[in-house]
């Protein structure tokens, strides 16, 4: 690709608006998918941590439960 200057590059012969209008629409969605990703771990390692302690706690209770 070969342009004369830089706002030849911008314009791109006419379809600067479409063709940058699809770089950010491709940017946005994969920054979405990144963000959604990210919360979607934080989720699973809290629930992972709170069922661990559920069951912590529930062994410590048995344990308990059986020494009395």
């Amino acid at each position: 690709m070969k342009f004369d200057s830089w706002s030849a590059f911008w314009a791109m012969g006419g379809y600067g608006f479409y063709v940058w209008l699809s770089f950010a629409v491709t940017l946005l969605a994969l920054l979405g998918l990144v963000a959604v990703t990210i919360t979607t771990k934080k989720r699973l390692l809290r629930e992972v941590k709170q069922k661990q302690a559920r069951v912590a706690r529930r062994k410590a209770a048995q344990k308990l439960e059986n020494t009395l």
